[in-house]
């Protein structure tokens, strides 16, 4: 309430997760053409003449000015200075900007274009940067490659400036309230995402019988426009908000660069913020790669295209089961009646059942990965509300990382075992992937909220953006990383589907146990300097 005692926006629970709904779909948006290229590698191979090493650079190169030109810093002081509403406009333009320029670079038209001959002939040599080995680009690289490059590294500024507005607008909206609650099920919705685009992106590629893969990136920029209508309509009612509470928040306590050295001189901090870069490079760069990984280590005898399960229709059918899996599971979290909680609960589960053999019976790689999020969608809710009443932050965090490491070894050394096994490899699969999810969940709805504890309030919104820059760092690399790992580690001329991903997924995991040790410092540090990542964040 405002000290009139008039009721906001902020104060109406209906109006909160307005606002917060409003900044999920923009997410998901967002996270669908994060990963639009990542189920169809194999396509990229075959179409455009990209291998892993290109595959690869593209990828980490979403991150690359956010890393090497700092635009990440300059997100987060452009968000401390004018606020959250102009900064989340600002980054759903960039990332349309990004993604048009991407789709250009995948279409038909940019081949055999003028432009596709100076590509070719440019941009082979980078000075210092290829001096000091991290220049986005190669001699060889393909021309469409390093287009979509540029594409990517513009729409990744939008993405990241897009994560810590979003982060800082649900600490405004929920600040004394369910915030952590709030942060999971945003991410829970978000990483819907993933799920949407490892079923459509291979759909649309597909469509007609007729590979075209710029269709799938078409998509991810129709939902980029999607996207910059949630960010204009949260805008509208942000505003309003201000309007009642007679904030300012672009004016008052204005952000000093000087404020920064307060966010360096905190050690929960670095801790968190490494921890963050540890976690999150074992499971973004790993989701690009992770639907060829299927597609190496099981046997999958893809369904017959004149059938109900190769044809068309059923992508629809069991992306509209997905949706029941997710209302489902997430609905029953906030049911007070126990009959329909567990109704719900009961239904969620024969759904998911019913989901994963319909993936098991298409046999594509991308549909069983999809269900990547699904568990994730279920628990977060119940680890938020957990942490805004009991907390166990730091806990949660090392439990993630204990779950990370086992699913990276279980896709490394038990998954293989199980090639010429359809159902028994399945079952693993599917198995680990929920278990990874579930994983992926208890950072956001631990870690995220755990950063309002760490520095002042108004220099929060750089405070994200020092994290996402550290986070950007791995994200960047580990893309690169694996695909020259992949490189290295297969005989040149290796087909798209039988490389071996063995010492790529122990990499990935070797990043999981140095997440687990940071975790055991961190919760070790906030017990002697009573930082409260341990407490709850919804005080009695």
């Amino acid at each position: 309430m405002t000290q009139t005692g008039t009721k906001t926006l902020r104060d109406s629970a209906a109006m909160r997760w307005i606002a917060l709904l409003l900044l999920a779909l923009a997410m998901f948006c967002a996270y669908i053409f994060m990963d639009i290229l990542s189920p169809i590698k194999d396509l990229m191979e075959s179409t455009r003449g990209w291998d892993s090493k290109a595959f690869g650079t593209m990828e980490g190169a979403e991150t690359f000015l956010n890393v090497f030109v700092f635009f990440l810093i300059f997100a987060g002081i452009i968000l401390d200075k004018m606020g959250v509403r102009f900064t989340a406009v600002l980054s759903g333009a960039v990332m349309l900007v990004g993604g048009l320029i991407k789709y250009f670079a995948i279409s038909e038209s940019f081949i055999g274009s003028s432009l596709e001959n100076w590509f070719t002939n440019n941009l082979n040599y980078i000075p210092l940067f290829d001096e000091l080995g991290v220049s986005p680009f190669y001699r060889g690289m393909p021309a469409s490659a390093k287009l979509a490059a540029i594409g990517f590294m513009i729409f990744g500024c939008g993405a990241e400036m897009a994560g810590i507005t979003v982060s800082r607008g649900i600490v405004k909206w929920f600040k004394g309230r369910e915030t952590a609650l709030a942060m999971g099920s945003e991410m829970a919705l978000a990483r819907l995402g993933v799920a949407t685009c490892m079923i459509f992106s291979p759909y649309f590629a597909k469509l007609g019988g007729e590979v075209n893969v710029s269709r799938s990136v078409a998509f991810g920029v129709v939902l980029l426009c999607i996207a910059l209508i949630m960010f204009v309509t949260y805008f509208f009612m942000d505003k309003k908000l201000d309007a009642q509470t007679g904030e300012a928040e672009e004016k008052d306590d204005p952000f000093k660069i000087k404020d920064i050295g307060k966010i360096f001189s905190s050690l929960g901090f670095w801790l968190v913020a490494l921890l963050c870069v540890l976690y999150y490079s074992a499971i973004f760069p790993f989701q690009k790669y992770a639907v060829n990984m299927l597609q190496c280590n099981l046997t999958l005898t893809e369904a017959d295209p004149n059938s109900f399960w190769g044809g068309e229709a059923v992508t629809i059918v069991q992306y509209v089961i997905m949706l029941m899996v997710a209302v489902c599971a997430f609905a029953s979290n906030f049911s007070k009646k126990k009959g329909l909680k567990y109704g719900l609960m009961c239904v969620a589960i024969v759904a998911l059942v019913v989901y994963c053999y319909m993936g098991y019976m298409r046999g594509t790689a991308e549909t069983i990965f999809a269900v990547f999020p699904l568990l994730a969608v279920a628990i977060t809710p119940i680890l938020g509300n957990y942490v805004d009443h009991k907390g166990k932050a730091a806990s949660m965090l090392m439990i993630g990382s204990i779950l990370l490491v086992l699913c990276h070894l279980t896709f490394a050394f038990i998954l293989p075992m199980f090639k010429g096994n359809a159902i028994g490899g399945t079952v693993v699969a599917y198995v680990t992937i929920l278990v990874l999810g579930a994983s992926f969940s208890l950072v956001p709805a631990a870690l995220w909220p755990s950063v309002p504890k760490l520095v002042d309030e108004k220099i929060i919104g750089s405070a994200y953006a020092l994290i996402f820059w550290i986070q950007n760092i791995g994200l960047w690399l580990f893309p690169i990383l694996i695909g020259n790992v992949l490189t290295n580690t297969n005989d040149p001329g290796t087909a798209p589907d039988e490389l071996n991903y063995t010492w790529a997924l122990v990499m990935l995991a070797c990043l999981g146990v140095a997440a687990l040790l940071i975790g055991v410092y961190l919760k070790a540090v906030d017990k002697k300097k009573h930082l409260g990542l341990e407490e709850p964040n919804i005080k009695d």
